[in-house]
C-alpha cells in the first residue's frame, strides 16, 4: 500500500478526512504524483516535480492559507531520459503518449489528460514564445502526505512562471509574493527580463 493510501485509511477511520472537492482531488492528484515518482526515483532516474502542484506543495509548507489547487501532474525530466522514463512508467501501470505536442504519461486504463503527469524537459522550452529555457533539474526532497518527492526550488519555479507567463502563471507568482516565498535573494537571481515581469504581477496585484 502506498503511503497515501494508508494516510487516507488512517484519516477516515479517524474522521478526520472532509469530503469535499477539493481534498479528493488533492488526493488523487497525489496519489498519481506519488505513484510515478516513487518509480522515477527507484530507478535513479533525475526528475523533479514542476508546475502548480509545485506551487502548492511550497506554497502549503510556509502559509497554507495561500493555498491553491492545480488540475495536473507536471514533472521535469531530461530529453535524454525519455525512452527509460517510458520503460520504468509503463513497469509501474503508466502508458506513453504524445499528443498535440504534449508528453504525457496516463495512469492505468484513464485516457483522460485530467489523471495524466506532463513530462517537461529541462533545458528546453515548452512552447516558442517562452522567455528563457526550462531550468536543469535540482530537486529539494519535499513530504507530501507521507512520501518523500523530489521538488523543483522555489527560485527555479519562479523562473518557469515568470518565463511561460500565462495568465495561470501570473496567478501563481500572486500567490508565492502573498505567501512570502519571493524573497530578496531569490528575486536576485532573475534575469533582468524576468525581474520586469515580476513587477508587472506585482503592480497588478
Amino acid at each position: 500500500m502506498l503511503p497515501f493510501e494508508q494516510y487516507l485509511r488512517d484519516a477516515a477511520a479517524t474522521g478526520q478526512v472532509v469530503n469535499t472537492m477539493f481534498e479528493e482531488r488533492l488526493f488523487e492528484l497525489v496519489g498519481v504524483l506519488h505513484r510515478i515518482s516513487a518509480a522515477l526515483t527507484s530507478a535513479d532516474v533525475a526528475h523533479e516535480l514542476v508546475g502548480g502542484l509545485a506551487v502548492f506543495v511550497h506554497v502549503e509548507e510556509v502559509d497554507p492559507s495561500q493555498s491553491m489547487l492545480t488540475r495536473d501532474v507536471d514533472v521535469m525530466i531530461r530529453r535524454e531520459d525519455l525512452e527509460r522514463v517510458k520503460e520504468v512508467a509503463a513497469r509501474h501501470g503508466f502508458r506513453y503518449r504524445h499528443a498535440a505536442s504534449l508528453d504525457m504519461l496516463l495512469y492505468g486504463d484513464n485516457d483522460s489528460a485530467r489523471n495524466a503527469v506532463h513530462l517537461l524537459f529541462a533545458g528546453e522550452k515548452v512552447r516558442p514564445t517562452q522567455a528563457t529555457a526550462n531550468p536543469e533539474i535540482r530537486p529539494e526532497v519535499k513530504q507530501i502526505l507521507g512520501a518523500e518527492v523530489r521538488v523543483i526550488p522555489v527560485s527555479d519555479l519562479l523562473r518557469m512562471k515568470l518565463s511561460s507567463f500565462r495568465l495561470k502563471d501570473q496567478v501563481h507568482v500572486q500567490v508565492m509574493q502573498a505567501s512570502g516565498l519571493i524573497t530578496a535573494e531569490v528575486e536576485g537571481q532573475l534575469p533582468s527580463e524576468l525581474q520586469a515581469r515580476l513587477a508587472q504581477v506585482r503592480s497588478a496585484d
